[in-house]
């Protein structure tokens, strides 16, 4: 058994021990007699079922809608109703959501398309298996996402059969895809062809996909990869499948997209931590394929764009709005780069979240949550940086806000 199968199985067991002693855990006091419990009480409703703040759409917003596809980063709590390790519905995730409830999301509070939602006078749009299935929960849009899910169908399926003790599932990128599709078909016979075509071409489809076919795929040499392809030949193959889902898309109606390219990941705790040295500094080796795939997506949009008669689609480079906020971390009010709130192990690189005792009380001070995912504050700013280009300009041809009124 390889040392990442037995993490894996560590982690399993940890998830049971504490499901079943959490009861305790949540009266444990700490030290001054504050009660974690007390900073980020547990919702009343099942976790997949946890309300969103109430944000009602406005009457006029910006955009009719926004459809989200993706991973980890943009789950809203597809998750919530599979069975899988990847999951974030428990505290302390959510804890500084407008709830203060976990809903699935990967981050202490809210993720980058919550923040984008709002700038358009949208709500929250729900997760596609979190929703009735009703016209009014669909009409605003509806997030697809789900955490593990990769560009390629196998990425994320280390979670599945390296596991001795559990099997986790994920919504490929794919499935999402035709999901989509389908809704759109859904709303077709509802509203009619002509507003539907009118609403879906002038809303926004926002995707977040990839980090997953090199962290559970590419760099653990899963299906021995790595002897297969050079990291130039993977981002090819990465490309190409998503530039097909992306034309099967178009051809669905959509016209605005926004693809979300690769955050510096060797800059994670979990990298850090894998690197075992006493040097601090990110993983230059992983950062250096990410930026080769950021590059190989930039130029798709691009020729995506000359091909596709009225397509505005759109490459946001996550790699360099992230690491001009690690830049310029005091700027941002960040004291740490590399410690994840909560996690264990060096830099809580070892195991994601598992109970409130592990986080920090201030996650705003820290660039990550997790061992893989950013806190609240960090998706702010990138949210900021993709609606307008606030802080650095990390969108190309365009921002969000320049699509919209285009």
């Amino acid at each position: 058994m390889t040392t990442y199968q037995l993490l894996l199985s560590l982690y399993v067991l940890l998830v049971l021990f504490f499901s079943s002693s959490l009861p305790a855990l949540e009266e444990r006091s700490l030290a001054g007699g504050v009660v974690e419990a007390d900073l980020a009480p547990i919702s009343p409703y099942p976790a997949a079922q946890s309300p969103l703040a109430p944000y009602p759409a406005a009457q006029s917003p910006l955009a009719p809608a926004l459809f989200v596809l993706g991973d980890s980063t943009v789950d809203c709590g597809t998750n919530n109703f599979l069975a899988t390790l990847a999951r974030a519905d428990r505290l302390p995730y959510g804890r500084d959501f407008d709830t203060h409830n976990p809903t699935g999301r990967f981050s202490n509070g809210r993720v980058i398309v919550d923040y984008l939602a709002l700038r358009m006078d949208l709500p929250f749009v729900p997760s596609f298996l979190g929703q009735s299935g009703r016209i009014e929960d669909m009409i605003h849009g509806v997030n697809f996402a789900s955490a593990a899910a990769g560009i390629l169908y196998t990425s994320g399926d280390d979670l599945v059969r390296n596991s001795l003790l559990f099997q986790g599932q994920h919504v490929s990128f794919t499935l999402q895809a035709q999901q989509a599709v389908d809704t759109f078909q859904k709303l077709t016979l509802s509203l009619g062809q002509d507003v539907t075509s009118d609403l879906i071409s002038k809303s926004i489809v926002y995707i977040s996909i990839g980090s997953n076919d090199f962290i559970h795929y590419y760099l653990q040499n899963q299906s021995s990869v790595q002897s297969l392809y050079l990291p130039w030949e993977f981002n090819q193959v990465l490309a190409s499948f998503l530039k097909l889902e992306l034309e099967n898309l178009y051809s669905a109606g959509v016209r605005r997209v926004i693809v979300m390219g690769l955050a510096p990941i060797g800059c994670a705790p979990h990298y850090l931590w894998q690197q075992r040295s006493e040097r601090v500094g990110c993983v230059e080796e992983v950062n250096n394929i990410v930026v080769g795939f950021n590059m190989v997506l930039k130029f798709m949009v691009y020729e995506l764009n000359q091909k596709l008669p009225n397509a505005n689609f759109v490459f946001c480079d996550a790699f360099e709005g992230s690491m001009e906020i690690l830049a310029n971390r005091s700027h941002y009010g960040f004291t740490t780069t590399t410690e994840a709130c909560c996690g264990l192990g060096r830099y809580g690189g070892l195991i994601m979240c598992l109970v409130p005792e592990m986080a920090c009380r201030n996650a705003s001070s820290h660039v990550w949550w997790d061992e893989f995912h950013p806190t609240d504050a960090v998706n702010a700013i990138l949210a900021d940086n993709i609606w307008s280009g606030e802080h650095v300009q990390m969108c190309h041809p365009m921002n969000l806000q320049e699509i919209i009124t285009k």
